[in-house]
């Protein structure tokens, strides 16, 4: 790897234009490349797609070979029986927190004796496509990132068209029309990781369109632009996303076949502990999932609406966060959040955050620390 970026130093690579010039594995590949950064031996740039470029100490890291576990490096060809036969120690366990491209930091979690982060690169490496479900706000895209750096994301709803996943004629500058590719071409033709986020959510006849590109034949046929065949370059994975308890969203049988792994993801209330987050809320959140785990609850706070309260408390204080984590919860459950809260919490009562009656105007106009002398500044 630090040879092949010492031997380019003009030029800023990809991981899959690594991938496909080494013959190794993306996920290889993106593990050895991190590993340079890491330490000071090449630099990263780019946040969607992460490119990389040699500095000043990579010729030297290319002259003193660097030994790897054995079977981190295997070439695509040998990635899926390789990931049945290297034991989970032989690898290096990612455990601490790792920062997703938009700088958040993702706190993995332990998935079939591996940590999350490890076990989903180990599947992308043997082609076996992932499906992640659970409510939303409980990290499902946020693992996906922490994952894969170079990942490109379809926020699917109703609305989503063969055309958002392919492409589209889009009008040029110049008044004419061009062909705009689509993020599965581009995942396919670059080697990248592409989340179908909501997949549930979209069309079975749109989705349809994706699945050539997932199973043997890994690869489409754009019709809207002359036929054209697109293949499926070495390091193409796809992962989805899906919310059971979200309206309208339906697990089709045909998209259900597609993905052979398929994950649960629920809120770790010991990780929200760990961030600090008002125990006292955490415990109501604990105690609203066992209610809708027993069916008698539709909602309960997930780690990203404990994330909110904790700076919204920060920003406007406990009793304001508390009336917005009641006010945020459906209607039908929001009776219960409040008893909830009220119990646990200990409040007389709390009800949904609500704009008040107007203030006067002069006190409108009062700074926060008291009134201000119009003469020279000082506070009365």
């Amino acid at each position: 790897m630090a040879r092949l970026l010492a031997d380019r130093p003009a030029d800023t690579l990809t991981i899959g234009d690594m991938a496909r010039q080494l013959g190794h594995s993306h996920g290889a590949v993106r593990n050895a490349a991190l590993t340079l950064v890491r330490r000071g031996e090449a630099d990263q740039s780019g946040t969607g797609q992460p490119e990389f470029r040699a500095n000043a100490k990579t010729a030297a890291a290319a002259q003193t070979a660097v030994i790897s576990p054995p079977g981190t490096h295997a070439p695509r060809a040998q990635a899926a029986t390789a990931h049945t036969t290297i034991p989970a120690a032989a690898t290096t366990r990612q455990t601490g927190p790792i920062r997703r491209a938009g700088g958040q930091l993702y706190h993995p979690r332990e998935l079939a004796d591996l940590p999350d982060v490890e076990a989903l690169n180990r599947l992308r490496d043997a082609d076996v496509p992932v499906l992640l479900y659970g409510p939303p706000g409980t990290g499902k895209t946020s693992l996906v990132e922490a994952a894969f750096p170079d990942l490109l994301t379809v926020a699917g709803d109703g609305d989503t068209t063969v055309g958002d996943l392919i492409g589209e004629y889009t009008q040029a500058d110049g008044g004419g029309y061009v062909f705009q590719y689509g993020p599965l071409v581009t995942a396919m033709t670059e080697g990248r990781a592409l989340l179908i986020d909501d997949a549930t959510l979209i069309s079975p006849k749109v989705l349809a369109a994706l699945y050539p590109a997932m199973d043997g034949r890994r690869q489409i046929q754009v019709k809207a632009h002359k036929g054209e065949t697109i293949k499926a370059e070495p390091g193409f994975y796809v992962v989805a996303g899906h919310n059971p308890g979200v309206h309208g969203a339906v697990l089709t049988e045909a998209l259900s076949s597609r993905f052979s792994v398929q994950i649960q993801i629920g809120t770790d209330y010991d990780l929200a502990l760990a961030l600090k987050i008002d125990a006292r809320v955490v415990r109501v959140a604990r105690h609203l999932s066992h209610q809708v785990d027993l069916g008698e609850l539709g909602w309960a706070p997930q780690l990203r609406e404990l994330l909110s309260y904790q700076k919204t408390q920060a920003v406007l204080g406990t009793q304001a966060a508390l009336a917005n984590l009641v006010g945020i919860a459906p209607v039908e459950d929001r009776d219960a959040v409040a008893a909830a809260v009220i119990k646990t919490v200990g409040v007389k009562q709390i009800a949904p955050l609500t704009l008040g009656k107007q203030l006067p105007a002069s006190a409108a106009r009062q700074p926060a620390g008291g009134t201000v002398s119009a003469h020279r500044g000082r506070s009365r």
